[in-house]
């Protein structure tokens, strides 16, 4: 059993966050409820392509994540507001955004590219 893929299975409880914006009034917590397809991976036998696929998307997710709070942090304080806490509020939330979408974009596409190869072999 690799770690790797059980610790992706488990960002599905980051969908139980989704309840928050179910029993009151902040409904962007509903977006939390996106995290739900993660659980798959508690279920799948992961083999070392999917491991080292998981380990590439979530090493630039990271990156990409990191790159834009800096950036978003940096533009907001000069641009926008002159608020250190709000500028790196913002940039927080940004970074952790983009952080999630390139890791998702690069594991589904990792997923279908090996999903397609596997349908090629047949």
């Amino acid at each position: 059993m690799k770690l790797g893929c059980k610790l992706y299975g488990c960002m599905g409880f980051l969908s139980l966050l989704g309840f928050i914006g179910v029993f009151t009034d902040e409904r962007m917590f509903l977006t939390f409820f996106a995290f739900a397809v993660d659980f798959e991976y508690l279920f799948v036998k992961p083999d070392e392509m999917m491991n080292e696929y998981l380990n590439k998307s979530a090493a630039f997710g990271f990156y990409c994540g990191t790159i834009t709070m800096a950036l978003g942090t940096l533009i907001y304080y000069l641009f926008v507001m002159h608020d250190g806490a709000i500028a790196l509020k913002n940039g927080l939330a940004w970074g952790w955004v983009v952080s999630i979408l390139v890791h998702t974009i690069m594991v589904v596409s990792f997923s279908i590219k090996e999903r397609l190869g596997a349908m090629n072999d047949k």
